[in-house]
């Protein structure tokens, strides 16, 4: 599960307290990986209704709202395998995917796109991105990514994806 916009601009939750509430709401093989809303468990039968309770729970809690994103690990295995763009190890940090809530209902102009120097390519419910300059220089900001798809998501670079799918799998 991953949540949008966790520890940054004022948004802070600490990854012990989700940790918690996971547990609480009856999530087993809980844990979390780096403080930016990495949450990874098992939360039972109910899995969309496990994501907008501790959505709730956090709102109650903390004071602000953000969206839970669920993923699987084998579906975040497949994002990573899907990735279109050829990167070397140089550029692999302007590498991302933006894992959407929903499937796109906005104009989908991001089919495949370039974007300036930024590239863009939907596949599913996941936006692939590189970014030319890198991700703190871009335009497609994901509140700009949100209005043009018509559905939140929360974006990670290629590393981390690939660290929660190693981690999820217990290597």
């Amino acid at each position: 599960m991953l949540l949008r916009a966790v520890n940054v601009g004022g948004a802070k939750l600490p990854m012990v307290r989700l940790r918690e509430l996971a547990a609480e709401l009856g999530a087993s093989d809980v844990s979390t990986y780096i403080a930016s809303g990495n949450l990874l468990c098992t939360p039972g039968d109910d899995t969309a209704g496990f994501a907008r309770e501790l959505e709730r729970r956090i709102a109650d809690e903390f004071g602000f709202s953000r969206e839970a994103i669920i993923r699987t690990p084998a579906e975040l295995s497949v994002a990573l395998e899907a990735y279109p763009f050829e990167i070397d190890a140089e550029r692999e940090h302007h590498a991302h995917i933006h894992f959407l809530s929903s499937d796109p209902s906005g104009p989908g102009e991001f089919t495949e796109a370039r974007l300036g120097g930024d590239r863009v390519r939907l596949i599913g419910r996941d936006l692939h991105l590189l970014f030319d300059a890198g991700a703190g220089q871009t335009k497609l900001t994901t509140s700009v990514l949100q209005r043009a798809l018509g559905t939140p998501g929360t974006a990670r670079n290629l590393r981390t994806v690939r660290a929660l799918v190693e981690k999820a799998r217990g290597s």
